[in-house]
């Protein structure tokens, strides 16, 4: 990501956040992967319907969070039936996640646009850590 541009990637959809603080990695407290679905009223919009779903409700969203918050969108629908996308927060800050989750819910891509149909957090290496050190890992 570099430092005067990131993008909401979602299926044929590409949004620009403009400059948005500079995310450091080796901060993340925990990872957050959101295993999603998309419904049918998200299938029928158009590419520029998306987009500006996503510059109206989640754009605003990652502005206010960023340097705190980061959110990475992966395509699964190729080789899942269950989920379409996985949504991946990296988090820096337990207290932002939890507060955008919170405004998440609040717009159409909560339950109107996408099922939620999974939340799994997770500590990157974290029992590797334990057992051979931060040199180890790398």
């Amino acid at each position: 990501m570099s430092n005067t541009h990131a993008s909401i990637d979602h299926p044929s959809t590409r949004a620009n956040v403009a400059n948005p603080p500079i995310y450091n990695d080796d901060t993340t407290v925990m990872t957050v992967f959101m295993l999603v679905k998309t419904r049918e009223a998200w299938l029928q919009m158009h590419s520029g319907e998306r987009a500006q779903q996503l510059h109206t409700h989640l754009a605003p969203l990652l502005r206010q969070y960023a340097g705190r918050v980061r959110l990475r969108f992966f395509d699964t629908e190729f080789y899942s039936a269950r989920v379409t996308d996985v949504w991946m927060w990296d988090i820096q800050d337990r207290g932002a996640y939890e507060e955008v989750v919170e405004a998440l819910r609040d717009t159409p891509f909560w339950d109107r646009l996408f099922d939620i149909v999974e939340i799994l957090p997770g500590a990157e290496n974290a029992d590797a850590k334990r057992y051979l050190g931060e040199a180890m890992i790398g």
